[in-house]
């Protein structure tokens, strides 16, 4: 009886450590739950949509534009995401943006018609783009700043399972009833999964608000105003190094296939490269980089980005893409670092409103790289990769720029407090 009593305590004292290395306080356990449900019923038929479309009669330039709107959505309804989550808190933001992309699935599914594929993404992309400035928001709500980067790492983990394993699953669907069939069963799964979610989302703890006055609400343009010097500098560089990031993005499959002779199979082996690579880097070095500092691992993040379009241009052959892939996944190395610096340098009061902005801006000045990548392709692949390269070395230069300058300022302040006397070193 003694052994069974002490085995219980040290599988309770594994596993409160494993949470506490990975961050696992309850609201944010509910919130990876909802976020691995939701995603395995939205990539059973996410993936297929321009296949369905075409099924349905769409034109080319209805297909271009399913996919000029997701962009442009994703950058558009971020903030206002924020704005909902600093005013109605994450409980009632969470539910609210699953109920409105339930709506917009339900559309879809009644609907067999391209149109209301068009019509139903303003609310079935609610869940994806909404909730993007609220899950920073939580984390910095839930976790202390030396826990940041963990805790977003732990979700961008947790959304590429969904991303490996119901695409697979959704294609069964297709192959097995066709294309359209397939597409309304995987949606009403889509249906089943996300409602049975807000029983879920219901159990998350109602936060208390930030002790001190309420703040002020800002317009778009004072939060943006209001960004600190850090921040600034931040956006500015991952504006420049996603030129580099959504310049060759379409043409690298492309690519692979029509000039360096790969097959659809091995396509999808790169895919996984990348995938499994990306995994793999994205919780040790987050835990190292709470454990330390978090701009080295951005900048080097920043230094995989304008590497990947070289890498591609050299490829000749699958072992070289394969590294070119691997590379490509090596850019999530420090992506979670960079997302904790934004919920660190944002108010704790204003954080949603904050991160929605940052996410706003940068999504649409960076939504014109897709037309960019097209002209440069058009004129020559080659230039398409090498003008990808030369923005992504822009952003990796001015970041360690900003680095070095915010380095010595640290140090004069540091000189200024020592010669005023007001700093002592013991």
């Amino acid at each position: 009886m003694q052994t069974v009593n002490e085995l219980s305590k040290s599988a309770k004292r594994f596993f409160k450590r494993v949470g506490e290395f990975f961050g696992l306080k309850r609201n944010l356990v509910i919130l990876l739950v909802a976020i691995l449900v939701i995603g395995a019923g939205e990539e059973l038929w996410m993936r297929f949509v321009p296949k369905y479309l075409q099924t349905l009669g769409a034109t080319v330039f209805v297909i271009g534009l399913y996919d000029a709107l997701r962009t442009l959505l994703g950058a558009i309804y971020a903030y206002p995401g924020g704005v909902f989550v600093d005013l109605w808190g994450h409980r009632r933001a969470f539910i609210t943006f699953n109920i409105v992309s339930i709506i917009g699935y339900a559309l879809v599914l009644l609907i067999p018609h391209w149109g209301a594929v068009i019509a139903g993404m303003f609310l079935f992309l609610s869940w994806t783009c909404f909730s993007l400035p609220a899950t920073f928001s939580l984390v910095g709500e839930t976790l202390a700043a030396n826990r940041h980067s963990m805790g977003i790492g732990v979700q961008s983990v947790i959304r590429r399972v969904p991303a490996m394993i119901s695409p697979i699953l959704g294609g069964v669907l297709i192959d097995r009833f066709g294309v359209v069939p397939g597409v309304r069963i995987a949606l009403l799964i889509s249906i089943l999964l996300s409602a049975a979610t807000i029983f879920a989302q219901w159990q998350l703890r109602v936060e208390q608000p930030p002790p001190g006055p309420r703040p002020e609400r800002w317009n778009l343009w004072q939060t943006l105003r209001g960004f600190d010097t850090p921040m600034r500098r931040l956006l500015l560089s991952d504006i420049l190094v996603r030129f580099c990031e959504r310049i060759p993005y379409a043409w690298a499959i492309i690519f692979a296939m029509d000039y360096i002779g790969m097959d659809a199979k091995e396509v999808g082996v790169l895919t996984v490269i990348e995938v499994l690579v990306a995994s793999l880097c994205i919780i040790p070095a987050s835990h190292f980089a709470d454990r330390t500092q978090r701009e080295p691992f951005v900048l080097v993040t920043f230094i995989m980005f304008t590497l990947f379009p070289i890498s591609l241009m050299l490829s000749r052959n699958f072992g070289m893409l394969a590294v070119a892939f691997a590379i490509r996944g090596l850019k999530e190395f420090g992506d979670t670092s960079r997302k904790a610096l934004i919920v660190n340098y944002s108010d704790p009061r204003r954080r949603g409103q904050i991160v929605g902005t940052y996410y706003l801006v940068r999504d649409l000045i960076v939504s014109v790289a897709a037309l960019l990548g097209a002209l440069l392709w058009k004129l020559d692949p080659r230039l398409n990769f090498l003008g990808a390269a030369a923005f992504g070395l822009a952003g990796t230069i001015f970041y360690f720029k900003t680095l070095r300058d915010l380095r010595e300022s640290s140090l004069d302040d540091l000189k200024k407090e020592l010669a005023a006397g007001r700093l002592r070193i013991k």
